[in-house]
């Protein structure tokens, strides 16, 4: 098996190399406290009385999530290594450094090794009198049926729901209020991908699963989990028209709501393609009677070089339209 090519040093030390360039391309926004190697603060976000919000996750899913730490979306995030959980430590350290004394909401994508970081850091936090609290997103259809969507995994539609959280707690709204529009956006948000080829470790250079050319995954995962079906790769049209009929059936959404689009980038997909399957996304919205309210199209939250594009709908109502058009000015996001 060939190696891919990567523009790395040290595949064991790409993440900590990557860090150390983001925080020198971009030191009007984030800082990083000391001794916490792993944990990103935003510069202008925190304040004394704002609720914290702390995202975060494995790397190689950038700009997701360290991106998106800046005034109005993220306070902190706390990062992983490469498709890893980070340790408790780190989301201790981002959420000590964002505190401003209302309370922290750790947000992040339902997967076992995040869940179980994460509530080590809450059980830390509240030792030391710091009251944190935690909303999972779970956009991904084709985790798991829409009776379960608990054991859905979080995917590219944590854009609109981290959006929609940070813009609350920006707002300064309590704790128990930015926790609810947490939950009210990671219900109406439904995302699903498919994937061309496989990406590969910095670590290894090799393929991290096996899909022929000339066939697709559809319903694949930001790491590489099993999707819903495998088979030949079809036109654009066809595969923006598979994802569309799983998202507005589950969706229901009556003719006249307005909705948020998000037409992502895996990593490897240009934007040629992502525009041309944009395309397909908004004859079928209008034709369901919907309005597009914001269409947002790029590489949003990738898999490393994995070719292939995920689709986000977000079902809005006149409370997330308000919190997806506030303001916010990240590193890599602004709006």
């Amino acid at each position: 098996m060939s190696l891919t090519q990567k523009l790395i040093n040290d595949g064991n030390a790409a993440v900590d190399e990557m860090l150390t360039g983001i925080l020198a391309a971009h030191p009007e926004h984030l800082w990083r406290p000391d001794g916490a190697s792993r944990a990103v603060v935003a510069k202008r976000g925190p304040r004394t009385g704002k609720v914290a919000l702390v995202i975060g996750g494995g790397s190689g899913h950038e700009p997701t999530f360290l991106g998106y730490v800046g005034k109005g979306l993220a306070d902190a995030a706390a990062i992983g290594n490469v498709f890893a959980s980070p340790p408790p430590q780190p989301a201790v350290d981002a959420a000590m450094a964002a505190s401003g004394g209302a309370g922290v909401l750790f947000m992040y994508g339902n997967y076992a090794g995040d869940v179980m970081n994460f509530d080590m850091a809450t059980d830390l936090l509240e030792m030391e009198g710091i009251q944190a609290r935690t909303v999972l997103t779970t956009d991904d259809i084709a985790s798991a049926p829409s009776d379960q969507r608990q054991k859905r995994r979080g995917v590219a539609g944590n854009v609109f729901i981290f959006k929609a959280a940070g813009a609350a707690a920006d707002m300064m709204m309590p704790l128990a209020e930015v926790e609810r529009v947490a939950r009210h956006a990671n219900d109406r948000t439904f995302t699903m991908g498919v994937a061309l080829s496989s990406c590969s470790l910095p670590q290894t250079r090799k393929p991290s699963f096996d899909l022929p050319v000339g066939e697709m995954e559809i319903g694949m995962g930001i790491h590489g989990e099993p999707g819903v079906r495998r088979g030949p790769l079809r036109p654009a049209n066809d595969v923006a028209d598979e994802i569309m009929d799983a998202i507005l059936a589950e969706m229901k959404a009556p003719a006249g709501d307005r909705v948020a689009v998000l037409v992502n980038s895996l990593g490897a997909t240009p934007l040629m393609e992502l525009y041309i399957l944009n395309a397909r996304i908004a004859e079928r919205v209008k034709a369901a009677g919907l309005v597009v309210h914001k269409t947002l199209v790029g590489p949003y939250c990738t898999s490393l070089d994995m070719a292939g594009a995920s689709i986000t709908v977000m079902h809005l109502d006149d409370e997330l339209q308000r919190m997806i058009d506030h303001p916010c000015d990240c590193a890599m996001f602004r709006s």
